[in-house]
């Protein structure tokens, strides 16, 4: 029987989306500190938060986001930022110079990742924070704008 009607394949994917996804590929796979992704020779490597953002915007490993172009640019730098964004209002990091002085009021995503004390727990409880903030944020009348 052949299928009278197919569905558009393409399907929004909101920022929070991406966010739980790479919640979940760490889940599955593991996280790591250092690199993008642990230096073992899989298709899916443990990640830190940036790489496992990378890998749920383009479907596979970036070990770069020069590697990734158009809507998949885009989303991914706008999935980091929105990851950003939360870190600086919830789970801020200082740089400060040898005098002291603040050298950058935004938190990195690789250093706050790269923390000895941080824990994969951690990080994927940031990512699913981060998406259900994003969320919180973007919901007008019970839908997404």
């Amino acid at each position: 029987m052949k299928a009278t009607h197919n569905p558009p394949t393409a399907v929004q994917v909101s920022p929070a989306d991406l966010l739980r996804m790479a919640a979940l590929y760490l889940r599955r796979h593991g996280w790591h500190q250092g690199t993008y992704y642990a230096p073992i020779n899989t298709p899916t490597p443990p990640a830190c938060a940036a790489g496992a953002i990378g890998i749920a915007c383009a479907g596979h490993r970036v070990e770069h986001f020069s590697q990734l172009d158009g809507d998949t640019l885009a989303d991914y730098l706008t999935t980091l930022a929105v990851f950003v964004d939360y870190l600086d209002a919830f789970a801020p990091v200082f740089h400060l110079d040898e005098d002291g002085h603040l050298l950058d009021e935004h938190t990195s995503p690789y250093s706050w990742n790269d923390d000895p004390a941080r824990t994969a727990e951690q990080v994927i409880t940031a990512l699913e924070t981060a998406a259900d903030e994003w969320d919180r944020l973007h919901q007008q009348g019970g839908e997404n704008r």
